[in-house]
């Protein structure tokens, strides 16, 4: 699919009174920050979930930050991820240079993915827990790749077990001059206040124009 950031519109700044964790019409979830206010430019998080997976829009971004940001959940990947964000901003002010992909498991693959696919969209992306798709065509747009940061959270049993496919990654990397941190959680699973609360962190350095000092270390 090809879009590019012209397509995606900016509505009003209106409808500001909805719930913080509500649905629109089926298709998405959509998390309103504590004390939203129409006239700023809220970044914008697009959460892409795992199918095989449980996962609570309004718990994760209690973990994670009440005021930060405005969260949205497709309800399925694809091309109902471009029309829920079109959504949102037609009713909540949101950056159009500050729009996030967060994704867990599958889900945060397929954040790296459309990361890559569309680097003129979207701010960065973050996998909780999904591995960088290697051995797929994701660097055709390499100098746009090299200014995205991306992060991969994961946890310290699947690295040992698959060591590998970091060690690629890694290298993958290195040698194309990508920016790809990574950190690795001895506890919890990658949806724990631990791992949500570094996330935060790490996207509000980057948005601040701050580098993010991550190092591998346990996560309760």
């Amino acid at each position: 699919m090809s879009r590019t950031r012209r397509s995606i519109r900016r509505g009003p700044l209106s409808r500001a009174a909805l719930p913080q964790s509500a649905s629109w019409n089926g298709d998405a979830r959509v998390f309103v920050p504590q004390g939203y206010e129409p006239g700023y430019d809220y970044p914008l998080i697009v959460w892409l979930t795992d199918p095989a997976s449980t996962f609570d829009l309004g718990r994760a971004m209690v973990r994670m930050s009440l005021r930060n940001f405005v969260a949205i959940e497709p309800a399925r990947g694809g091309a109902s991820a471009w029309r829920a964000i079109d959504r949102v901003r037609d009713r909540l002010s949101i950056h159009p240079r500050r729009i996030w992909l967060v994704g867990h498991k599958s889900g945060g693959t397929e954040a790296f993915r459309m990361a890559c696919h569309h680097p003129d969209v979207f701010a960065g992306a973050v996998s909780l827990g999904g591995g960088f798709p290697l051995g797929e065509p994701l660097l055709g747009q390499l100098d746009a790749i090299r200014r995205t940061p991306l992060l991969l959270c994961c946890k310290s049993a699947n690295v040992a077990a698959d060591p590998t496919t970091l060690d690629q990654t890694l290298r993958l990397f290195h040698a194309c001059g990508g920016t790809l941190a990574v950190r690795i959680y001895q506890r919890g699973d990658e949806l724990s206040r631990t791992t949500l609360t570094d996330v935060n962190r790490w996207l509000m350095d980057e948005l601040c124009g701050q580098p993010a000092s991550l190092q591998p270390h346990g996560a309760a």
